[in-house]
């Protein structure tokens, strides 16, 4: 037992040292693009000219910092949840590199330990807390945690309940929101999975295709908020909204539709019923989850995919 304790400890030192360096180097370079391409850049009109990655997971560290850095918020803090161990996140280079307060959530207490025993979490002000989160209990969440009424960026990534938990907050609000969308159920219907506050992707279907919400859905709801939606990130996972008294600070980017602003996604994370890849084309993975059950937010009824 006491090897196996020594192990681990070793293996959290050797992460965290190699972590640190990363941080380091990837900050300084972030740091280099932002000065020299965002910062001087007058022509910028689309938040995919200032997209780059330090943690998050494609190129939202860079929209992030732009957005932030434009938009005078009045409470420096962020809430994401969804976070697994936070090694890619929306909001850890927001963290450690603009000093933001912050709550994150996670369903797995394995994951928000380690979160806990990382080398940036005395530094800064995070607080980590280990949930599954519902629609039923996200407004008490916020309230326990004591966060502000008015934060300045939320991002939601749960892979699954994402309108339902959005739709349902009412304690707190945001400048800037960022919400994961699902590219394989189109541009033109809003549309998302019938709420189930147990959901679970993998268990909903073995491909694990079937979840989330379309982006006409998220922009419907944004509209509805007091949001307007500025374009999703190019690998078109994550949508943007800022909340519309906020525009006038970011005058270069307009407001777009859901057809305007849509991408659809390359990445291909179809799985058999074994839990392999399959690596299905858009297509084929439509096909595949042809005939499930989604809520149509317009007529208020279930249809089928």
């Amino acid at each position: 037992m006491k090897q196996q304790l020594l192990s681990i400890i070793r293996n959290i030192l050797g992460i965290n040292a190699l972590d640190r360096k990363l941080e380091t180097s990837m900050r300084l370079n972030a740091q280099l693009i932002t000065n020299q391409h965002i910062n001087n850049n007058p022509s910028i009109n689309s938040i995919n000219q200032v997209e780059y990655k330090v943690f998050s997971e494609w190129g939202d560290d860079g929209i992030i910092q732009y957005l932030t850095q434009k938009i005078p918020t009045k409470n420096r803090f962020f809430v994401e949840f969804g976070v697994e161990n936070y090694q890619e996140s929306n909001t850890r280079f927001l963290l450690t590199q603009s000093n933001w307060q912050g709550l994150i959530l996670d369903g797995s207490s394995a994951h928000i330990a380690a979160i806990q025993s990382a080398h940036y979490y005395f530094k800064y002000d995070l607080t980590a807390v280990c949930a599954f989160i519902t629609a039923e209990n996200i407004n008490q969440l916020f309230q326990q945690n004591n966060v502000p009424a008015r934060v300045g960026l939320l991002s939601i990534d749960i892979d699954g309940n994402d309108y339902w938990v959005w739709k349902s907050i009412q304690s707190i609000d945001a400048d800037i929101v960022i919400t994961e969308y699902n590219s394989l159920f189109g541009n033109e219907i809003a549309i998302t999975i019938p709420y189930q506050a147990d959901f679970s992707r993998v268990q909903a279907h073995y491909s694990s295709l079937y979840w989330g919400a379309s982006l006409p859905a998220l922009c419907q709801l944004a509209d509805e908020k007091g949001y307007a939606f500025m374009g999703c990130n190019n690998n078109a996972n994550n949508a943007y909204f800022v909340k519309k008294e906020m525009l006038s600070y970011i005058p270069n980017l307009k407001p777009l539709s859901p057809q305007e602003g849509y991408k659809e996604s390359r990445f291909r994370q179809s799985r058999d019923k074994n839990g392999n890849l399959t690596y299905l084309s858009n297509s084929d993975a439509r096909k595949l989850i042809s005939g499930m059950p989604v809520f149509d937010i317009t007529k208020n009824q279930l249809i089928t995919l």
